[in-house]
């Protein structure tokens, strides 16, 4: 029997008659550890966006545009239904519900509260009859999953003050103030990003995100961490102790909650769990608001600036280093997608301070880069022999921070058209990147720049422009974004602030042809205060060339040559110390004038 059909009769056994199973783990966490991978586990789709709804006849998958071609491919010939979000007649999860149950008498609808978003619930239960029995406490995913691994399990370690550039008595003095002034009795944080960036710490439960599964609970008076103790040794106890930070058992934030009585709690629906929510709702008042920890963060202070830098000064030499070879190579030996992702790790794990990947590098040849998010495998893995495009979106975590960069090298003769459309998304990236913009715009204001040359030939990319970027943390920070619409689940449209760091990585896809992106990190500045008012603009912080085999030159005006030239400048100037003779004159034919 396969999963779908076991899962339907575990449904059928306990009563149930559709079953939600989100891609999430007990804190909302974009990326998930393997215990949490249900959705994969059951769909076969490994993306890292998607949810699955399983009726008693069929089942359905979830996901947006990055992953429409993939998923389709993992999930044929099995009983699921891809539904494409976004797209015209593909009703949301929500609404396919309240469909499913419209005329359905004394009926039950399935999740485990620990895995849903508070807010996602709160939405879902707005849509259905209230007649639809709700059953949030049963994970069904557990009786039918029998080699499911392990809760992850690592040690969490310190971050100094040399890297962090803010102590955890100043950060919690900030938090307490801002609750002070909502009247705040107990603030719940549920992100492990945010616990992280707190305390100081990390850890390793998420593969490519350095944080530990935690709780927090802060009142004025006392901060108390909830998280498996064994996790904590001697030197971080010690740590916890000399600040006054309390420590009890991961698990033990339910039995927390239920102490709570008569309280104003605050907490962030996008981010605590709806078990959390029900064990307080009946008992206080509950202030819904983002947690005060993600805007600090996301603001980067002088020593994460000046470290961020250092981090992609080192990285921007692993690509650079990469490119030669990729260049130098070409043709000579025999290469593939996993085998250049492995020799381009390889290179990141020589630099000083590296600490992990930022994320599952992508390297994707021809036709795989038109999934925007592929991750090539041992079956998949493509060898790079033919003419074409290869598409590297990596990244790195240091100590001195986190990287994210994409380019897209040319590989033998490319036609008139790739080097049109490559030339165009570096219109893009050049026309976000040189922004002027009055303090209080958001990522919704300056999208349509990125778009605007890739809109102009009729073309269209499914996702968002940039993203924040954590310090040490997720490669993908709220709330700092550029997108052209607001998307609910997406908390990437706050105004810009000096301090943060966000990608500029427009993109031109055509399925089964290939992809395009070229990806920057832009660091936000102040560019002036006159009597018009304080004038924003963007730093560029990613060192590595943009190749200039893929260029059209009669397609870019004389100031976007002169950027172009500007910053291959910038590249050769502080990546070429670190490189060998040959590969300092390769680099200066790749970073020469046009």
């Amino acid at each position: 029997m396969d999963e779908i059909s076991l899962f339907q009769k575990k449904m059928q056994d306990n009563n149930i008659d559709a079953y939600i199973i989100p891609t999430c783990d007990y804190h909302m966490s974009e990326y998930v550890s393997d215990y949490f991978k249900a959705r994969a586990y059951l769909s076969g789709f490994t993306g890292s966006a998607g949810t699955l709804v399983i009726t008693k006849a069929k089942a359905y998958l979830w996901t947006d545009g990055r992953y429409f071609i993939q998923a389709a491919n993992q999930i044929e010939g099995k009983p699921i239904e891809l539904m494409k979000m976004g797209q015209p007649n593909v009703p949301d999860i929500n609404e396919f519900l309240r469909d499913y149950f419209k005329n359905e008498e004394n009926k039950a609808l399935g999740f485990d509260g620990k895995v849903m978003s508070t807010a996602d619930v709160l939405r879902l239960k707005k849509y259905l009859p209230e007649r639809v029995k709700i059953i949030s406490n049963t994970d069904l995913v557990n009786l039918v999953w029998n080699d499911r691994p392990d809760i992850p399990f690592s040690i969490i370690y310190k971050l100094a003050k040399f890297f962090s550039g803010k102590l955890y008595s100043t950060k919690i003095k900030d938090v307490r103030a801002e609750l002070a002034n909502d009247n705040i009795d107990v603030h719940i944080i549920s992100s492990l990003e945010d616990q992280a960036w707190l305390y100081n710490l990390r850890g390793n439960d998420i593969l490519h995100t350095p944080v530990f599964l935690s709780f927090t609970a802060i009142t004025q008076q006392n901060t108390t961490l909830f998280v498996d103790n064994k996790k904590v040794d001697l030197t971080v106890d010690k740590y916890l102790k000399e600040n006054e930070i309390q420590l009890r058992e991961y698990q033990d934030i339910y039995e927390f909650a239920k102490t709570l009585k008569g309280k104003r709690v605050q907490i962030d629906f996008n981010k605590v769990n709806y078990e959390i929510y029900n064990i307080l709702a009946n008992e206080n008042t509950i202030i819904n608001k983002p947690d005060p920890t993600l805007l600090m963060k996301s603001i980067k202070n002088p020593t994460e600036i000046k470290n961020i830098k250092i981090a992609h000064e080192r990285d921007g030499v692993a690509m650079t280093k990469f490119m030669y070879y990729l260049k130098t190579n070409f043709g000579k030996i025999e290469m593939t997608e996993l085998s250049l992702s492995d020799y381009l790790e390889g290179l990141r794990r020589k630099n000083k301070g590296f600490v992990d990947l930022s994320f599952n590098t992508i390297c994707a040849f021809n036709e795989h880069a038109a999934m925007m998010h592929y991750s090539a495998t041992k079956e998949s893995s493509a060898k790079v022999e033919k003419k074409g495009f290869l598409l590297v979106d990596s990244g790195g975590h240091y100590m001195e921070g986190t990287t994210d960069i994409t380019r897209t090298f040319a590989l033998g003769k490319i036609d008139d058209k790739m080097k049109t459309y490559f030339t165009t998304v570096l219109k893009s990236v050049i026309a976000l990147d040189q922004a002027v913009f009055l303090k209080g715009c958001n990522g919704l204001n300056l999208d349509i720049l990125a778009r605007g040359p890739i809109w102009k030939l009729g073309i269209d990319y499914k996702c968002g422009t940039g993203h924040g970027v954590g310090y040490l943390l997720s490669v993908h920070e709220a709330p700092n974004g550029f997108r052209w619409k607001i998307v609910p689940e997406r908390n990437d449209s706050h105004e810009f602030v000096p301090g943060m760091v966000t990608t500029d990585e427009p993109g031109i896809y055509l399925e089964n042809k290939y992809g395009i992106r070229t990806e920057n990190e832009l660091l936000c500045v102040e560019k002036e205060t006159n009597e018009w008012g304080t004038f924003y603009g963007f730093e560029t912080i990613t060192y590595c060339p943009i190749d200039l085999d893929a260029i059209k030159p009669a397609l870019l005006t004389k100031e976007e040559k002169d950027w172009l030239n500007d910053y291959h400048q910038k590249v050769f100037d502080i990546v070429s110390p670190s490189l060998k003779p040959e590969e300092v004159e390769w680099l200066k034919e790749y970073t020469k004038k046009i």
